[in-house]
């Protein structure tokens, strides 16, 4: 075999056969990988030198009286027409085809859409899948103790394999997760639940659980979220392991295992709650600067493990101010709720307060100040409005600010029956 392959090596046809397979390829533009379409030609050609090297071969046997010498030429040949037979193959295996799955960039979304609420009931995730949303920013729904055998993944899923407005990428899929309140219908929900305002705060909770949601949601408690065991629960899991119908540790690993292309941070402003604030100075600590921090912990935990994950801010846009280069290195976008109007705290869709109610000026004017700050950088800003009767003024008015706007109503539990212009 070695003398075989050293003939190999020096033999003329080896030489003739690489140039020959080389001059096709280089000629339909297919170095180093040729398509299947080359096959055909390639394989013909060598064909063709092969009948040639063997006519070759019976003259040289004749003329060269020398058996042992011709059959050395013999191997030669034949070892390699099988090698070249082997690497034509190889080398023109198909093309993989273009994977059908890419997201659409975040930097080209321009519809989105945002349920938080009831993800559960017949038809809800077909119904999401059947739009050309971009984006949709969705509830991890079995981290609800009451869904906990909610198939989160297969609906992730299911929205990765339906198309993006282009018809050709697929929509990116969020996950909503709260990092500035506790929640008591998640699953790391171990302590009681009676609490009524105006008590002190129950025996058995953790002390970084410090007042009532002061929007009026009811079981949402702000955090001082710079707590090691908050962040745990957040981001580590070192101390939540899984349990029983619980194969995650922690909320951003349940995001990652569900397969979610990113998370849709709530409640960010708990930096700016007066409550929190006073905890964070009892402390001697920067409320403002914690979160930056707490959201750069997120952001390596994540980014270790899947290097295009996306973070996106909702709301608290003043955390830019002095923090602009901190704060942008971290997320990918942000989003603030109700520029210009509002809704009542409600899980009812129907709800005629859940929409509809305009912010005074001095208000709108305070979130566009701060969120051209982010849209001069470049950051994508998205602006949800709780909007029924008034969405077309509120769609004019962002889409004026080129922001990306969604009006739908503040239970967030159906698809918007207003979709934006041009969907």
């Amino acid at each position: 075999m070695a003398g075989a392959w050293r003939g190999f090596m020096r033999c003329d046809f080896f030489t003739r056969m690489v140039k020959r397979t080389a001059c096709l390829a280089g000629r339909h533009g297919r170095l180093p990988r040729m398509s299947a379409k080359l096959l055909p030609l390639c394989g013909r050609a060598i064909i063709a030198q092969f009948r040639f090297e063997i006519l070759s071969l019976m003259l040289f046997m004749i003329m060269a009286n020398n058996t042992a010498k011709a059959f050395r030429r013999a191997t030669d040949v034949v070892f390699c027409c099988i090698f070249f037979f082997v690497v034509l193959f190889s080398a023109c295996t198909p093309e993989p085809p273009e994977d059908n799955r890419t997201a659409l960039p975040l930097s080209e979304v321009r519809f989105f859409a945002y349920q938080i609420e009831d993800l559960f009931l017949p038809g809800a995730v077909e119904k999401l899948a059947a739009t050309h949303y971009d984006m949709l920013i969705l509830e991890p729904t079995r981290t609800d103790v009451e869904n906990a055998d909610f198939d989160t993944r297969s609906m992730v899923e299911t929205m990765k394999s339906s198309k993006a407005s282009d018809g050709v990428h697929r929509k990116l899929v969020i996950a909503y997760i709260d990092i500035g309140e506790a929640e008591d219908w998640r699953w790391y929900w171990t302590w009681s639940k009676n609490w009524e305002k105006g008590d002190p705060r129950p025996a058995d909770w953790p002390d970084y659980i410090l007042i009532h949601d002061p929007d009026g949601w009811e079981g949402n408690y702000p955090v001082a979220f710079w707590d090691k065991r908050w962040k745990d629960i957040v981001i580590y899991g070192k101390n939540t392991p899984a349990a029983p119908g619980r194969n995650y540790t922690s909320i951003i690993d349940e995001v990652i295992q569900d397969g979610f292309d990113g998370i849709y941070l709530d409640w960010v402003e708990a930096f700016e709650n007066d409550a929190v604030i006073a905890e964070a100075k009892r402390f001697g600590k920067d409320p403002a600067q914690e979160m930056i921090s707490f959201m750069k912990e997120m952001r390596d935990y994540a980014g270790q493990r899947l290097p295009e994950f996306i973070i996106i801010q909702q709301n608290a846009a003043s955390l830019i101010d002095g923090r602009a280069d901190d704060l942008l290195s971290l997320i990918d976008a942000v989003s603030q709720e109700a520029i210009w109007y509002d809704g009542e705290a409600t899980d009812n869709w129907y709800n005629p307060n859940g929409h509809d109610i305009e912010n005074d000026q001095d208000l709108k004017d305070h979130y566009i100040h701060y969120l051209d700050r982010y849209a001069e950088r470049g950051v994508p800003v998205f602006a949800v409005e709780y909007a029924l009767h008034h969405a077309d003024a509120a769609y004019a008015a962002a889409i004026e600010k080129r922001y990306i706007p969604y009006c739908t109503r503040r239970s967030l539990s159906r698809l918007t029956t207003t979709p934006p212009p041009g969907y």
